[in-house]
């Protein structure tokens, strides 16, 4: 027997759920960091450690061309939730870093001095401590001799703290806290230095030998007669894993995700660096968006009176440009009325040309209807089958009568037969004149060319074939 066919199940369409982001997550900072201009291979792959940095509120597959303008990011903002704007860009001099503020400002261009890529951080160490998980939550932030009066690092310390969200102390999780940010100035030469760092808990005032057993790490006990001579013996501690620094022991409130890290233990604190690194000085800061008054310019100072002129004419730049912008809506409104326009009238066309079509077919079906009624009475009164042609020529006739382009021809030459006849007959009259002036003379028995004289037998032909007649 052929094997049965198997019958396939209908898939059926799930109702998708309309999943909606948590306020708090909402009124999170949210970043977008992209590259502008031709940087290079490196300053790329600087761009996607930095977003890696920003990482769970930051768009992190985002392919930005260079077609996308600012504009393009502001507009996308409001719905994304999007607040900081963060730009790579490269020129003859040195590369460049600036970050705004959505959608209004302010924008701090940072120079940068030096940096190294986040593989290069991690190649050189002995002990790498990355994975995945410690992405899914945001860094805490920790910024390190910004404090002073000056505009720039009230900017600066400002700008640093609102890309990360805030922490509430009392109700923070320590199992969320998995990174940290660290941003040190340097008031020496004004420069500003960026590091990234994994946070990592481990027991305090315990041998190798136990943190192996307690990291179930299973040791080689084969030259040994018994497990106190591994843990007793001497000269487990390295150098590397000497006690830590009294100041970096804790004693945790909460359970911590590794061996040893319980609530109430004595733990120290340790950073292992993920990368980049990235060592830069604050060049500009502008009011606006990429645009706008400059409040602090590095190498460029101006006087009161300069400024003002800069103000100025930046005030006549923006009503020229808001003038014009007027006169485009006022152009693109008449634009959409024509059209408008212009549709109605062509919808006011199809559906005369509708009411045609829909006449012309209800006529069709009359004359079809008449055609058949005339055939039936046919039979009735003859008793025989009417002839094939006999009703559908009066048919076609009708048909041929009706409105189309045949018909208008027909009117067309019709009219002309008219004109024509008017003016052949114009100075004799018309063709009923000129027969009634024949008749006239044939009762009188005078020719059209006598002299009123009467005369029977010469005349005109029609008249003397009557009078043979008679």
């Amino acid at each position: 027997m052929p094997p049965k066919k198997q019958k396939h199940k209908k898939r059926k369409n799930k109702t998708k759920k309309n999943w909606d982001e948590p306020d708090d997550i909402k009124r999170a900072p949210h970043s977008i960091v992209v590259f502008r201009g031709n940087v290079g291979k490196y300053i790329e792959a600087l761009m996607k450690d930095f977003r890696r940095v920003m990482e769970p509120n930051t768009a992190s597959s985002l392919k930005a061309t260079e077609k996308n303008s600012i504009k393009d990011f502001v507009s996308i903002a409001g719905p994304l939730h999007v607040t900081h704007l963060v730009m790579f860009s490269r020129s003859e001099l040195s590369p460049f870093l600036r970050i705004c503020r959505l959608p209004h400002g302010p924008t701090l261009t940072f120079k940068i001095l030096e940096y190294s890529l986040s593989k290069d951080v991690v190649s050189i160490q002995k002990r790498q401590n990355t994975y995945d998980k410690q992405y899914l939550t945001h860094p805490l932030v920790v910024l390190n001799n910004f404090a002073g009066e000056e505009l720039k690092l009230k900017l600066m310390t400002s700008m640093f703290q609102n890309m990360f969200p805030s922490i509430n102390v009392a109700k923070v999780k320590l199992n969320t806290i998995r990174r940290c940010v660290l941003l040190h100035y340097y008031p020496e030469d004004g420069s500003v230095e960026f590091r990234h760092y994994s946070i990592k808990a481990v027991p305090v005032g315990v041998s190798k030998a136990v943190k192996k057993l307690v990291s179930s790490k299973v040791p080689n006990l084969g030259k040994l007669n018994d497990i106190s001579e591994f843990i007793e013996k001497s000269g487990q501690f390295s150098e590397s894993e000497a006690e830590d620094d009294p100041i970096s022991n804790v004693t945790l409130p909460q359970n911590l995700a590794g061996r040893g890290a319980k609530a109430g233990a004595k733990s120290a604190v340790r950073m292992i660096e993920l990368g980049p690194r990235i060592r830069m000085e604050l060049v500009k800061i502008e009011e606006g968006l990429v645009d706008g008054e400059v409040l602090y310019h590095q190498f460029i100072q101006k006087t009161e009176e300069e400024k003002k002129v800069i103000r100025q004419r930046r005030e006549t730049r923006r009503k020229n440009e808001e003038k014009v912008r007027k006169i485009q809506e006022a152009q693109r409104k008449k634009k959409e009325e024509v059209k408008e326009k212009h549709r109605e009238k062509s919808m006011e066309g199809m559906k005369r040309k509708q009411n045609k079509e829909a006449l012309g077919k209800f006529a069709e079906n009359e004359e079809e209807v008449a055609e058949d009624d005339d055939a039936e009475y046919y039979r009735s009164e003859v008793g025989q089958e009417p002839e094939k042609d006999l009703f559908s020529a009066r048919a076609k006739s009708a048909k041929s009568s009706l409105s189309g382009p045949a018909a208008k021809r027909a009117k067309i030459e019709k009219k002309k037969m008219e004109k024509n006849t008017k003016g052949k007959f114009g100075d004799r009259g018309s063709a009923k004149d000129s027969g009634d002036s024949r008749r006239k003379n044939f009762n009188s028995g005078r020719s059209p060319k006598s002299t009123g004289k009467p005369n029977g037998r010469v005349g005109f032909k029609g008249a003397s074939k009557v009078q043979r007649k008679r």
